[in-house]
């Protein structure tokens, strides 16, 4: 026990808040001793009013409260990446930057979808990880329904042609007129090769979609086998063929217009296979306003393929005319050269398959990354969306 009277308080330095007393009593008028508190009324004084809602500390101070149940730390989707968790993603309301439900979000590993930002890199990581998932599947497949269906035709309309008949003729009596069976020749060769170009592109539709389903589901982690593939394909081949007939008119139309015209649709109507696979919902309409919205992304991404598609069919093309020329003007007369030319025709239609796998591969991984660009999407998704 000590008579000395207690030390006086010391006063608050400048800017400093006055320490409240927490052993004092409420002054009666409801004030919180905390700034930026809600009100705490005094305990033993009557209330008339309704009882006031609880007060978190940590939200007065302006900590973040809990995540919401079923939502993880550190982010494992969303974009972009490393934006932490605090405040609102101002494209997709309501949603907190790098929360996302498990399922739904832009996964920067997905094996599919190439998320924004990711570059031509992103791109050709999904690209080339597309080919070393399915090629088991994709070879046999566009074997089947790309190169051995233009091989075909291809000897067909060799052997039909009339042309080194007709210039036999004319070299013996160059005074002649129209060779003879003119017009039957012609009219058979035009038949043979309209009507097995349309029947062509039923098979190669069946392989796009085929193929289309081998890639979403891989990369979705689902089995994609290949008898279960081409069922697939049978489903949609008529669709797919279909719109494919339009979009291949209206690029003819567009080309007999000066060709920039041609070429411009081709570009803007690159999508609308993938989008009736995917969506099936005005196919022409979805291209072309996804050509337009994100327009240097795409032309970048489909010049990449066209340059490997022309490519890989100019070359074997050369190559099968000047091998067929070797064997002579007619040489199905025979059959040694005609063995001879069904031989380079078959190996030079081979040498074509990198040039479709290519085009299947590249623009399905372009449409799964201008899906990304409108809302988050995954490969799970777009799988789910081919059922």
């Amino acid at each position: 026990m000590t008579d000395q009277s207690p030390p006086p308080a010391t006063p608050s330095g400048p800017g400093e808040p006055d320490r409240p007393d927490p052993t004092s009593p409420g002054d009666g008028s409801g004030a919180s001793p905390v700034p930026g508190a809600p009100p705490v009324p005094d305990a033993g004084l009557p209330h008339s009013g309704p009882p006031p809602q609880s007060w978190d500390p940590a939200q007065a101070w302006g900590q973040p409260a809990a995540p919401p149940p079923g939502w993880v730390f550190p982010p494992t989707g969303g974009y972009p990446p490393g934006a932490g968790p605090y405040g609102g993603q101002p494209w997709y309301p309501g949603v907190p930057v790098g929360w996302y439900p498990p399922g739904y979000g832009l996964d920067p590993n997905d094996a599919l979808v190439t998320p924004p930002g990711a570059g031509i890199g992103g791109w050709f990581d999904r690209f080339w990880g597309a080919l070393r998932r399915g090629w088991r599947q994709l070879v046999p497949i566009m074997l089947l329904t790309q190169v051995l269906p233009a091989a075909v035709l291809s000897v067909i309309s060799f052997g039909l042609d009339p042309s080194p008949a007709w210039e036999a003729q004319a070299e013996t009596d160059p005074s002649a007129g129209l060779p003879d069976n003119f017009a039957t020749s012609l009219l058979t060769l035009l038949v043979v090769l309209v009507g097995g170009s349309l029947l062509i592109g039923l098979v190669q539709a069946l392989g796009w979609a085929a193929g289309s389903w081998v890639i979403t589901q891989q990369a979705a982690g689902r089995p994609a086998a290949l008898d279960a593939a081409l069922r697939y394909g049978l489903r949609r081949a008529v669709g797919v063929w279909g719109w494919t007939l339009l979009v291949s008119l209206l690029i003819g139309i567009g080309v007999c217009f000066c060709v920039l015209p041609g070429i411009y649709l081709a570009f803007a109507l690159s999508m609308a296979g993938p989008v009736y696979l995917f969506e099936r919902n005005n196919p022409i309409g979805r291209s072309f306003r996804m050509f337009h919205d994100r327009l240097g992304m795409l032309l970048g991404r489909v010049a990449l393929v066209g340059a490997a598609v022309i490519i890989g069919t100019v070359v074997p093309g050369v190559l099968e005319s000047a091998g067929t020329t070797a064997f002579g003007e007619d040489p199905f007369a025979s059959p040694g050269p005609a063995v001879g030319v069904v031989a380079v025709i078959a190996v030079t239609a081979v040498l074509a398959l990198p040039a479709h796998l290519a085009q299947l591969v590249g623009l399905l991984i372009t449409y799964a990354e201008q899906r990304a660009h409108e809302a988050p999407v995954n490969g799970a998704t777009l799988a789910a969306e081919l059922d």
